[in-house]
């Protein structure tokens, strides 16, 4: 790899590592921005909620978008938001006003994700699958190492660190993208004959305010009704609404020549379908974990953001160490196996987290942050290769967008599960009621990895 190459893949991997950071360092800053703004678990989720719904919208519009102006100008362009909402955040007057910069944060980040992996495949020819696989290696390595960088940020500079180390980031990758990826020349046919009314039915401007206005009015009917312990008529009416747009939201996607989601195409491919089923139920088990742990040890049992930060730190290592063995398991047995062996994982370690009580060793934890983080090694190669295996190589890119909606899905279902549970403050019982429902998540996933995947062909994969 030339030497240019080499800077190209630094500033573009500085650039991608910016949204899992930033999606994993606010685990162990919830209880501290509960504590700043004087709010209930319910109300505190939300900083969880708008980056990862920003971000299930933001990364597909903005792969679309990159065709028709250029990627680079599209990653130059998220590395200059992100680094505004990053020096902005701190500054928010209010908890509403942190939202609004998360969600820019989310949307400037995703911009740089939507078109990193595209930079990498057309300008780096030389070594291109160990140029991906490094680029892999930023983003499970961000997103792994971000609650200890989290927690020794907060720890020492308290919460608005966890934005302002954004800066330096943002800065080193634009000055190196500008100065390392080409410019590029759109097409002007695409830019001059593209009306407005054709851009947004490119984008599917009406899906994504259907998706959008439909998620938020479900989540906030069902949220503020168990926040306040209390039912009323308008909880339930704004709830039922979300809903009703939900359902305008699918049968709208069912006639679009350009959705958002690919509902006509899930329901052709049943293997694919299966895969993406599976991936949505790990990640609510993941990531109900990945925020709920750290939770648990500050509100429960008053441990320190560093050492929360440094007890999370197994789940990522595990994670990083499973994942090129798995490679190799895979490369040998196919997906089934690993899967398999993930699903058992992860309830071994929703059951050690039920078995864990007020007094319980709090070295203990690491054990189901182990098993979670080895699993999520397998299930990060096991399920790519079980999708790949299952979709026809015609609409791998379809595909593709769509694993990273199931995998965005999960995010704010795990999220939406655990504001459920604990309503308006986070407690040793319902913490214990998480592990159970989890409990059944992973046994439902042993019993589909058991037998669905059976379904997928088994191609080993080439070297």
């Amino acid at each position: 790899m030339s030497a240019r190459n080499r800077w190209l893949m630094i500033a573009v991997g500085l650039g991608i590592l910016l949204n899992p950071l930033n999606s994993s360092m606010i685990s162990v800053a919830i209880a501290r921005l509960q504590t700043e703004y004087r709010l209930d678990y319910t109300g505190v989720s939300w900083i969880i909620f708008s980056f990862y719904i920003a971000s299930a919208i933001a990364q597909p519009v903005m792969g679309r978008a990159s065709d028709l102006f250029g990627r680079r100008k599209i990653f130059l362009s998220g590395l200059v938001v992100a680094f505004i909402a990053s020096l902005l955040a701190p500054l928010s007057p209010s908890f509403g006003w942190l939202i609004v910069f998360r969600i820019v944060q989310s949307i400037g980040t995703s911009m740089m994700v939507a078109v990193g992996m595209a930079i990498v495949r057309i300008y780096i020819t030389d070594k291109q699958a160990a140029a991906l696989s490094l680029l892999s290696i930023f983003l499970s390595g961000a997103a792994a190492i971000g609650p200890f960088i989290g927690g020794v940020l907060i720890h020492w500079w308290d919460w608005p660190a966890i934005f302002f180390v954004n800066i330096p980031f943002a800065a080193a990758s634009f000055l190196l993208a500008w100065r390392t990826i080409p410019k590029e020349q759109p097409h002007p046919s695409q830019i001059r004959g593209l009306s407005l009314r054709k851009w947004l039915d490119l984008v599917d401007a009406t899906g994504i305010l259907l998706f959008t206005g439909g998620l938020i009015g479900l989540l906030v009917g069902l949220l503020s009704a168990k926040s306040t312990g209390q039912i009323s008529f308008a909880y339930v009416t704004i709830g039922v609404l979300g809903a009703i747009v939900l359902a305008a939201f699918v049968r709208h996607e069912l006639k679009a020549a350009s959705p958002l989601i690919p509902l006509r195409t899930i329901a052709l491919y049943p293997a694919m379908t299966w895969v993406n089923v599976q991936f949505i139920l790990v990640n609510i088990l993941f990531y109900s974990l990945f925020f709920g742990l750290p939770s648990y040890l500050q509100i429960v049992r008053h441990v320190s953001e560093f050492h929360t930060g440094l007890l999370m730190l197994s789940l990522g290592l595990c994670s990083l160490i499973a994942s090129p063995l798995a490679g190799r398991w895979i490369d040998k047995s196919g997906p089934r196996p690993a899967l398999l062996l993930s699903s058992i994982l992860m309830v071994l370690g929703s059951v050690w987290i039920v078995t864990l009580n007020e007094t319980s060793p709090v070295i203990s934890v690491c054990l189901a942050l182990a098993a979670f983080g080895i699993s999520n090694g397998l299930n990060s190669v096991g399920m790519q290769t079980a999708l790949f295996n299952g979709s026809p190589k015609e609409i791998i890119g379809v595909a593709s967008g769509l694993f990273n909606t199931s995998r965005y899905l999960g995010t704010i279902i795990s999220s939406l599960l655990t504001g459920i549970i604990m309503g308006g403050q986070f407690s040793f019982a319902g913490f214990r009621q998480l592990g159970i429902i989890l409990t059944a998540i992973a046994l439902m996933l042993v019993l589909m990895s058991w037998r669905k995947t059976r379904s997928i062909p088994l191609q080993e994969s080439k070297a």
